[in-house]
């Protein structure tokens, strides 16, 4: 559906920022798509791509096994812009020397530029601009044909340009793409748009547009299913998907007993009264339940409730026959993460959303979010008439408050959990906080604490609080909520909760704590 756009394509060396590269190019209104380093090279043309971005990377270029590309790539009079490691990859593919720093240089540099035309038109105030740099090495010498067009103080070359129309290249040794390089937003629109000549044309409704007529050609007259969870990613997905085959789309709804307060209700009344989607909801809180009974492992949890959601679902769809398409909520940073340069991530812990659905159902998959991230999705859910309280929703996890319950599952520490983690919700939406914060949610404690209320001495248990400020949830930082708010909290949580004394706040970030406790 993009080949109707301009797009950058983003080789992938490794770097922590190539996903925030991406993003940055599409909130300029151009398609971005992201391709491994080890790509071949027809790959990379088959794209047809208008630039090329090649990301920042952990390696040393002189390294033995140091990731490195096709050199026939720099004679495709394609523009290419090389940051960081991909600046010292140009250098050193094209003639020129890299070497290991005397000094390195991690954190804010004053950069002072000395040509302003394409790249830096329009930056800085004086020749002189905030950026962030993070390397240990430098230019010791340029290729031929290249000249500095900024430098640091400690860094001589911070930027240079190869002197030739017919194959521009660009590249930083500083990472425009972070929130710590002011004016980095504008150096890489420079790059899309005066020297690739992109056109914004990458928006919200004209995705609505394409990935519609594309849905209709995919499915036809057959009948598809979606798994609807209440969450923005799958809520999205079947507004989508409705938008473009109507009646032909029935989801279902799996209450799996481990939802927050009011959840059931919420999906029957936006989707089923106001959207008038067709929805199944289906009960399952026994079934599940007796599966979690006396379950205290986090990751057993996660098995148990993927399995009993799969056995409820696949029976459920079954019974709706004809049903040969499945509605899946994959969103591009999944995609890019299968085929990361790195690879996939080491599991942590199994992921929140329940997997293995498609190998066990034998149905073809629609995935009409593969290509967008998640700021992106929300704006295609106001595109598509779908109401704040579910386009802004925060994250919630696929197992539920069974992971939010420390220690075994039982219907009175659910209970307990609710109506805490309601109070959060209420007061975080009062302070004006909810779109600020990634998450915030309360966590029951499988331990008692002493107290007293009315002069008696209690033994109950202990709710934690957490919440985290995040851009895409890799990384996050507890979140400073003010103190009157935090005390609100608590008040009405001990008074209001009946079987909790104590109330405590989570302060880590991740890493080295993950979001969730479990």
């Amino acid at each position: 559906m993009e080949r109707q756009h301009d797009r950058i394509l983003v080789l992938d060396f490794g770097s922590q920022y190539t996903q925030l590269i991406a993003r940055r190019i599409r909130e300029a209104k151009v398609y971005s798509h992201i391709l491994p380093c080890t790509a071949p090279l027809t790959t990379i043309l088959a794209h047809r791509p208008q630039g090329i971005i090649l990301s920042g990377g952990p390696s040393s270029v002189y390294e033995k096994k140091a990731p490195i590309i096709n050199r026939a790539l720099f004679d495709q009079h394609i523009p290419i812009l090389g940051i960081c490691y991909g600046m010292q990859l140009v250098t050193h593919l094209s003639g020129g020397k890299v070497a290991k720093s005397a000094h390195r240089e991690y954190g804010r540099a004053d950069l002072t530029i000395d040509d302003d035309g394409d790249l830096f038109k329009g930056v800085g105030t004086d020749q002189s601009t905030a950026v962030w740099m993070s390397h240990g090495d430098r230019i010791e010498r340029m290729p031929p044909g290249f000249r500095s067009i900024a430098h640091t103080s400690n860094s001589p070359v911070a930027a240079m340009k190869r002197d030739d129309p017919e194959r521009k290249m660009y590249c930083l040794q500083f990472h425009p793409e972070v929130a710590h390089t002011p004016e980095g937003t504008k150096i890489l629109r420079n790059f899309v748009y005066e020297i690739c000549g992109c056109t914004a044309t990458w928006t919200m409704r004209s995705y609505v547009e394409t990935a519609v007529e594309q849905i209709r050609a995919q499915v036809g007259k057959e009948r598809v299913i979606c798994a609807l969870s209440g969450g923005v990613d799958s809520s999205v997905a079947a507004a989508l998907t409705h938008r473009a085959i109507g009646d032909q789309l029935t989801c279902i709804f799996v209450d799996n007993g481990v939802l927050r307060a009011g959840e059931r209700d919420q999906v029957r009344k936006t989707f089923a009264s106001q959207l008038h989607l067709n929805v199944r909801i289906l009960d399952g809180t026994k079934q599940f339940l007796a599966g979690l009974k006396g379950v205290t492992d986090p990751e057993r949890k996660r098995k148990i409730i993927g399995r009993q959601f799969i056995k409820l679902f696949e029976a459920a769809s079954k019974k709706l026959k004809g049903s040969t398409y499945l509605v899946q909520g994959t969103l591009y940073p999944d995609v890019i993460e299968s085929v990361s340069f790195k690879g996939p991530s080491a599991t942590i812990k199994t992921h929140h959303n329940v997997g293995g659905l498609p190998a066990r159902m034998k149905l073809k998959l629609i995935e009409p979010l593969r290509e967008l991230f998640k700021d992106e999705v929300r704006v295609l859910g106001t595109e598509l008439g779908l109401p704040d309280e579910i386009v802004w929703r925060q994250p919630f996890p696929g197992p539920g408050l069974a992971i939010r319950v420390l220690g075994a599952v039982t219907p009175e520490r659910l209970a307990i959990l609710r109506a805490a983690e309601a109070i959060v919700d209420q007061e975080i939406r009062h302070a004006g906080l909810y779109r600020e914060i990634w998450q915030a949610f309360a966590v029951l404690l499988p331990i008692r604490t002493v107290g007293v209320m009315g002069d008696q001495r209690t033994y109950e248990h202990v709710i934690a609080i957490r919440a985290v400020t995040s851009v895409d949830g890799m990384t996050a930082d507890w979140a400073k909520i003010p103190n009157d708010v935090l005390g609100r909290m608590s008040n009405r949580i001990i008074n209001e909760v009946k079987g909790v004394n104590r109330v405590v706040y989570d302060i880590s970030s991740k890493p080295p704590a993950t979001i969730e406790w479990e």
